[in-house]
C-alpha cells in the first residue's frame, strides 16, 4: 500500500499499519517495512546461505578386520563345550560367507555362492548358542525365527517374509546393516514333508513352507511387511535383499539316525535272520552319535525335504549328544556357566555359593536323565537353590551355602554358614582392662615409710 501525506503509514510488504507493529522503518518514499517483515527476511536469507554451503562428505566407515576361522573357533570355545567338528564347520562357513560379501565389492569376474548352514543335533546340544556366539563375535544383527509358525502364503499362520522383519528389528531398523546379519531358523525339521505318499490335501506347513523359503535362502529381494502378521494389499512393504544374509537352520531331526543306519547297512538283516530271524536291536545313543557323523543330503531327502531346499543349505554340521563330562564342564567352565551365574547372583547378597564335586556329578546325571540336554541344568539348579535365594536377602548374617549330592538327589536342605553377629564383635569395650593395670595406686607403701623419716 502506498503511503502519502502525513496520515497513517502502512508496511509495504504485509500491509499492517504503524499501530499494529512495534516499529515501521521508512525507505525511499513511499516504501515502509515493519520489524516483523525484517525478521522474516533475515530468516529467509539465513536458510539460503545454509543451502548454498556444501555439505561435507560423510566420513568413510572403518571396516573391522574379519576374524579368521581360528579366532572364531576360540570365541566359540569360550561359551560352547564340545562339538568340535561343528565349531570348525561353522567357523569356516561364516568366514567364507563374510569374505564373499567383502570380495563382491571389488571382484566381478567370479560369483561366489552362499554358504547357508544346517545344524543337526539333539535338543539342548548347543545349536542356538553356537549361532548366537558367532553373531556376537562378528558384531552383526542376529534374530531367531521358529519354523513351526510358518505356513504357505494364503493360509493361517505367518508368511516366510515375516522372519526377515525380526532381523530388521534386531538391527534397530537399519536395513543396510540387517542385510548382513545372521538369521537362525529353529525347528527346521518340523517343516519336513509329512509323508512320501501323495495326498489330496495340501501340505501348507511342510513342503509348502520349503517352497516359499527357496528364494529367500538363495538370495532375492523379498517384500517384508512393516508389522508382524498377515500381508494385505494395502500395506507398504519393505524391499529386502537376502543375498548377503547368512541363514543357519537347526533341528533335532528325530529318527534320522534310523534312516542313516538303513543306508549304511547297520539294520539290514543278513542270511537266515532275514526271514523269521530276530530283528536287529534299535540303535543306541552311541551308535546314533556315530550315525549323525555320516549324514548326507540323501538322508535329508528321505526325511522329507525337497531337493531344491537341500541344495540351498550346502553346509551340514552334526552335533553330538552331551555326555556326563560335557555336562560337568558346561556347569563350571564357560564364561556363561550356570554355576558362575548363580554364584554371582548370591554374591550380590554377600553369600558364597559352593557346590561339591559330587553335587556337580548329580546335577549332570539328572540333566542327562531328563533328555533335554544342557537346558535342564539351569532348571535343576533353580529348583535346588530356590529356597536359598528366597531367604538370603532377609538373612544378612548368611555367609556361605554349600550344596552336596544329597541336596540334589534327596532334596535335603543345603548347609548354611552364618557370620558372627556384629553386636558380639564389639570387643573394643574390653579396653577398660588397661585401667585395671594402673598399678601406681599401689604406691601407697612409700607413705608408710614416713615413720622412719620421723625417727
Amino acid at each position: 500500500m502506498s503511503n502519502s501525506g502525513r496520515g497513517v503509514y502502512n508496511c509495504s510488504f504485509c500491509g499492517r499499519s504503524q499501530d499494529e507493529v512495534q516499529r515501521l522503518i521508512a525507505g525511499p518514499p513511499p516504501i515502509f517495512i515493519c520489524d516483523e517483515c525484517v525478521a522474516i527476511c533475515n530468516q529467509v536469507i539465513a536458510e539460503e546461505r545454509q543451502r548454498a554451503q556444501p555439505t561435507p562428505p560423510p566420513a568413510p566407515a572403518v571396516e573391522r578386520p574379519l576374524p579368521v576361522p581360528h579366532t572364531l573357533r576360540a570365541n566359540l570355545d569360550d561359551y560352547v563345550i564340545g562339538q568340535n567338528r561343528a565349531k570348525v564347520m561353522l567357523a569356516v562357513a561364516v568366514y567364507n560367507h563374510y569374505k564373499r560379501i567383502r570380495a563382491n565389492q571389488t571382484l566381478n569376474d567370479v560369483e561366489i555362492g552362499k554358504s547357508n548352514v544346517l545344524l543337526i543335533g539333539p535338543t539342548g546340544s548347543g545349536k542356538t548358542l553356537l549361532a548366537q556366539t558367532l553373531a556376537k563375535a562378528l558384531d552383526v544383527p542376529f534374530a531367531i525365527a521358529d519354523a513351526t509358525a510358518l505356513t504357505e502364503a494364503g493360509y493361517v499362520g505367518e508368511d516366510v517374509e515375516t522372519i526377515l522383519l525380526r532381523l530388521i528389528q534386531a538391527a534397530d531398523g537399519d536395513i543396510e546393516r540387517a542385510k548382513t546379519g545372521i538369521l537362525y531358523i529353529d525347528e527346521i525339521d518340523k517343516i519336513a514333508r509329512k509323508s512320501d505318499n501323495p495326498s489330496i490335501t495340501r501340505d501348507v506347513s511342510g513342503e509348502g513352507v520349503q517352497q516359499a523359503l527357496l528364494k529367500i535362502l538363495e538370495g532375492s529381494v523379498a517384500h517384508v511387511p512393516p508389522v508382524p502378521g498377515r500381508k494385505h494389499p494395502q500395506q507398504e512393504f519393505i524391499p529386502f535383499d537376502t543375498s548377503q544374509v547368512l541363514f543357519i537352520c537347526g533341528g533335532a531331526f528325530e529318527g534320522i539316525d534310523k534312516i542313516i543306519a538303513n543306508r549304511v547297512g547297520q539294520n539290514r538283516a543278513i542270511g537266515f535272520s532275514a526271514v523269521g530271524g530276530p530283528t536287529p536291536p534299535p540303535p543306541t545313543t552311541t551308535t546314533s552319535t556315530h550315525f549323525l557323523d555320516q549324514v548326507i543330503p540323501d538322508d535329508l531327502l528321505k526325511y522329507g525335504f525337497i531337493p531344491e531346499f537341500i541344495g540351498r543349505i550346502p553346509v551340514i554340521a552334526p552335533l553330538q549328544p552331551l555326555d556326563r563330562d560335557a555336562m560337568r564342564r558346561i556347569l563350571t567352565e564357560p564364561k556363561n556357566a550356570v554355576v558362575k551365574q548363580y554364584q554371582r547372583l548370591l554374591a550380590m547378597d554377600d553369600v558364597v555359593l559352593e557346590l561339591t564335586d559330587e553335587a556337580i556329578d548329580a546335577v549332570a546325571d539328572a540333566a542327562i536323565k531328563s533328555g533335554t540336554g544342557a537346558r535342564a541344568l539351569r532348571s535343576i539348579l533353580e529348583g535346588v537353590l530356590i529356597n536359598v535365594m528366597y531367604d538370603a536377602p532377609s538373612q544378612p548374617n548368611l555367609a556361605r551355602c554349600i550344596i552336596t549330592a544329597d541336596v540334589v538327589t534327596s532334596q535335603q536342605a543345603p548347609t548354611l554358614e552364618f557370620r558372627t553377629p556384629p553386636v558380639e564383635t564389639t570387643a573394643p569395650i574390653e579396653t577398660t582392662a588397661p585401667i585395671e593395670t594402673t598399678a601406681p595406686i599401689e604406691t601407697s607403701p612409700p607413705i608408710e615409710t614416713s615413720p622412719s623419716q620421723v625417727g
